[in-house]
């Protein structure tokens, strides 16, 4: 199970923890790190301070490596750029934007830059920036999401590019990452299993609306104003659907969700509060340790690549 990830992150397993605003922070990404995958910490919209506080935190807690995400549309994203190199972060991951104007200062000193994408046309430009990998990230994906699914979109950035791809989308166990392997991808990103990981924050109404969740149970909102999010049905998705229904503008829409998503991790308000999940939740059915999870998903996705398939 060794893939060229490992080697380019310095990690035993192919699995990196998703860069989930108020929940990717030290603590879960020193766990999942210490159990043999990628952790990270989201810096989100958090000041340069808090998340420079993280990094240090992580480092007391592992010794192995943990990258930082950077969400670009975020007004501190160009200090925390530089926060990254200052705090000798090794992996970046991007979402939110395009990286290019730091991939210069971050190339220079020795970082690994990891950009999420959800197009063959993004992945095909960042490589040309001479990225070091790419997360191609399908509609299945808790949060921000594009289109295309995962089962379309991995082999089709497989093919446009020849750095490697790692899968993200609708992936919670070893079926999930058996199956990006045979799509060509060299690991996987997950993000709605370790937020009821036993070391995260996220408060626990949170986690128990995750592993009481059913397959339809996931809704999208904002797709009428081109800013589509993924969630879990509650009070408030069923009135930001009413009100797109209904043509409000973008502001009152951006209004009814400012803060929404820390009231549901930190806070436990699953009912009005913005419950990011991907489309896996279903799967979820009970809370474990980060090695917990990872084991097992090693385990599962073992097994099923030693079969042999007759066609």
């Amino acid at each position: 199970m060794k893939h060229n990830i490992c080697e380019l992150f310095d990690i035993e397993y192919p699995l990196i923890q998703g860069g989930m605003a108020w929940v990717a922070e030290h603590k879960l990404a020193a766990a999942v790190s210490n159990a043999g995958g990628l952790g990270i910490i989201a810096a989100g919209n958090a000041p340069v301070a808090v998340v420079r506080d993280e990094i240090r935190k992580a480092k007391e807690l592992t010794k192995k490596p943990f990258g930082v995400n950077i969400m670009l549309i975020s007004p501190n994203a160009a200090e925390i750029a530089q926060l990254v190199i200052d705090e000798g972060v090794k992996i970046v991951t991007t979402g939110a934007g395009s990286p290019e104007k730091y991939i210069p200062m971050w190339k220079e000193a020795g970082i690994k830059v990891v950009p999420v994408v959800s197009s063959v046309a993004f992945a095909k430009r960042l490589e040309r920036y001479e990225v070091d990998a790419i997360i191609a990230e399908g509609t299945e994906a808790g949060g921000h999401i594009g289109e295309n699914t995962t089962m379309a979109l991995i082999p089709q950035v497989v093919d446009a590019v020849s750095i490697p791809v790692i899968a993200a989308g609708g992936i919670g166990d070893g079926r999930g990452l058996a199956a990006v392997f045979m799509l060509g991808a060299s690991g996987a990103q997950l993000g709605t299993r370790f937020v009821v990981a036993k070391e995260s924050i996220v408060h626990d109404n949170y986690k128990q609306r995750i592993i009481n969740s059913k397959d339809v149970d996931s809704v999208v909102t904002g797709r009428s104003i081109g800013h589509p999010v993924r969630g879990l049905r509650n009070t408030m998705t069923r009135k930001y659907l009413q009100m797109e229904k209904e043509g409000v503008d973008f502001m009152e829409l951006e209004a009814l969700t400012v803060g929404k998503l820390r009231e549901a991790v930190i806070n436990g308000d699953v009912m009005n509060g913005t419950v990011m999940a991907g489309q896996i939740a279903g799967l979820i059915k009970k809370e474990q340790t980060c090695k917990e999870i990872i084991d097992e998903i090693m385990e599962q996705a073992k097994e099923l690549l030693s079969r042999k398939y007759v066609i």
